[in-house]
């Protein structure tokens, strides 16, 4: 009788790769919680009032990665968006307001909190990247327009402090650190993406990057 191989085991920062989505879900705020300036955005936010307002990719998913992979959570997060929904009023004035009364709020973090009203992206959208973009319809809708499904993650905290997660695409590109172009990639710029892919390759070099297709758009 012959003997078994040896058993694969994945590496330690995988360990969630394949778990269920409940699982992952629970792993997911675990995580995002042990950064400590998501942690204190989140404690202030309800003060700010702003509809449907979260913290969204970067922040979230790159906290993972770092912890996973037993670094500082904060490492290599050069800003920490926050975007929320108000269709109410569409100007520029309306927006900036928000973000200079933002600004004030989180001043003391020491980092860079942008934040973006998604009722008005579509205004500004196609000068600064090329493409038309539909007006959305809610904050989280603006996720399924992100280059690749790992970015397209969201929390969203209530008046408990609790958060409600928005991830479309579901855990498994963070978890697997996978970096790979979502389907109906005709709104991606290549020069965007492989500019970006590069720089977390970078940081994180236990990422798999899967290339734009060659007839990608090359804005």
């Amino acid at each position: 009788m012959g003997q078994d191989g040896p058993v694969s085991v994945p590496p330690e920062h995988l360990r969630y790769a394949s778990a269920s989505a409940a699982v992952q879900k629970k792993a997911f705020i675990d995580l995002i919680n042990q950064n400590p300036t998501n942690a204190e955005i989140w404690k202030r936010m309800p003060a700010l009032a702003l509809p449907q307002g979260m913290l969204v990719s970067g922040c979230l998913y790159q906290s993972v990665w770092n912890i996973l992979l037993g670094h500082d959570p904060c490492r290599g997060i050069r800003d920490y968006d926050l975007v929320y929904f108000d269709d109410g009023d569409l100007s520029y004035e309306a927006e900036d307001k928000v973000i200079k009364t933002c600004a004030a709020v989180f001043a003391d973090l020491g980092v860079e909190v942008e934040v973006r009203n998604q009722a008005r992206v579509h205004l500004w959208f196609k000068d600064r990247f090329g493409f038309d973009y539909t007006p959305l319809q809610n904050a989280a809708q603006s996720l399924l327009r992100y280059m690749s499904p790992c970015h397209a993650v969201a929390a969203e905290p209530d008046s408990k402090g609790n958060l409600k997660l928005h991830a479309p695409f579901g855990l498994d590109d963070v978890f697997g650190f996978m970096v790979r172009p979502r389907e109906g990639d005709a709104e991606i710029s290549s020069t965007s993406y492989q500019k970006k892919a590069a720089r977390m390759k970078a940081l994180w070099p236990e990422l798999t990057v899967v290339p734009l297709p060659s007839g990608a758009n090359k804005n």
